[in-house]
């Protein structure tokens, strides 16, 4: 339209616009004002020209107008009618979308075990989990191609249910115990799975108590959290259950740790309370007394080859347990300043020489605790040793001196 209007009128700088207010108009430069016909109604006077309207261009506007609202309409319509043709063949979409998606997660399924040479396991109801060089899913994936360290696992109802786990940090603990869970979670979903062989009982449920975790906006710190779950596992785990388990009791004083360490141990083992199949990673190496004297638990550790001051972790679970962490060499490891590990060193050193923990009379005396044979005399003594620790001699009267002379005699009576 524009070009017939320019030869028609002569107006060289006619142009031909669109705003959100206005809508379309003609535009006219002051200097051509004179050449505007009387048919052009002003619409919009600015300061170098005139904006118009006529009759043709609002015939025009509202054509291309309607023809959007046109446009949106016959998209609705088309959409409408697609719907409906679908409505009468729900049925079948919605069987052919399940026979998609099982095809989408089997060729998945599938792909994964051929590029990373799975084997398919044996699942069955006998209980037992039995797995022959097992691998982490996931990590293998991310390390160099044959570098994962492969390992084995056998847990099930009887002599084997519960499995105390002990080592150096950093050795590989976790991502084994969470390797034996996926397993037998792919086990179950039908995957084949990440070993050169396989033998899941199928269980009711996984349950894990791992990493550290803290909701302190409820009030909740990260040592009660643990004990929540740790409360949650122990109401709901059954004898088909599998429960993982790191490094309970580590978020308060040791005895403290160690004490609901071992007795969330006994209760799990115990087959009239529990009897879950159990992987128990721990840095209290005391718990590995509990081996031979309560029916079901074992002992494992991850092996470790030192050569002078270094240590290597050769990520290998092992029958038998260890009395050694290796927190110090980690501490190297993760860039703690020289002179205060070499400082811990000492201190370490010097804590050891003094520890009976690892003595054969605290051997034995675990045993007993073990077996509920609780030696009262014992812990009578222990109470008195921690009373006097707090006892300052030097500033004690002779009068005192024999006043608490007397109270201890007469609380070891």
């Amino acid at each position: 339209m524009k070009p017939k209007k320019k030869k028609k009128l002569g107006i060289k700088g006619l142009k031909v616009g669109f705003n959100k207010v206005f809508g379309y108009f003609i535009e006219v430069t002051k200097s051509n004002l004179s050449l505007v016909p009387d048919t052009y109604i002003r619409k919009q006077t600015l300061a170098n020209c005139e904006r118009y309207v006529t009759e043709e261009l609002k015939k025009v506007e509202n054509e291309i107008l309607g023809a959007e609202d046109k446009v949106v309409q016959l998209e609705y319509n088309a959409f409408c009618q697609i719907r409906d043709q679908i409505q009468k063949q729900i049925t079948r979409v919605q069987k052919a979308a399940s026979i998609v998606s099982t095809l989408d997660v089997l060729t998945s399924l599938a792909q994964v075990a051929d590029d990373m040479n799975y084997v398919m396991p044996i699942v069955d109801n006998s209980g037992t989990l039995d797995i022959k060089d097992g691998r982490h899913p996931v990590i293998e994936k991310i390390l160099p191609s044959g570098s994962f360290v492969e390992n084995d696992t056998y847990l099930d109802k009887g002599e084997h249910r519960l499995a105390i786990i002990t080592g150096p940090n950093m050795a590989g603990k976790s991502t084994y115990m969470r390797q034996v869970a996926l397993i037998t979670l792919m086990a179950q979903v039908g995957s084949f799975v990440p070993a050169s062989y396989a033998k899941i009982g199928v269980v009711d449920k996984i349950f894990t108590r791992v990493g550290a975790s803290d909701d302190l906006s409820m009030g909740q710190s990260t040592f009660m959290v643990e004990m929540m779950e740790v409360a949650s596992i122990l109401k709901e785990a059954t004898s088909n259950s599998l429960v993982i388990l790191d490094a309970i009791g580590r978020g308060t004083s040791t005895y403290d740790g160690l004490s609901i360490a071992w007795a969330v141990a006994e209760y799990i083992a115990d087959k009239e309370k529990c009897g879950a199949k159990t992987l128990f990673a721990t840095h209290y190496h005391e718990l590995t007394s509990l081996e031979g004297t309560i029916e079901g638990i074992k002992n494992y550790s991850i092996a470790v080859r030192e050569k002078g001051e270094d240590v290597i972790f050769l990520r290998k679970i092992v029958p038998g347990g260890t009395d050694e962490s290796y927190g110090v060499h980690v501490a190297k490891l993760a860039g703690v300043p020289q002179v205060v590990t070499r400082r811990a060193n000492e201190i370490l050193k010097s804590l050891e020489r003094k520890s009976i923990l690892g003595s054969k009379a605290q051997e034995k005396e675990n045993k007993k605790i073990a077996a509920g044979q609780l030696d009262l005399y014992n812990y009578k003594l222990a109470e008195l040793a921690h009373e006097l620790d707090k006892v300052d001699l030097n500033e004690l009267t002779p009068i005192d001196a024999l006043n608490t002379l007397v109270n201890m005699k007469e609380k070891i009576k």
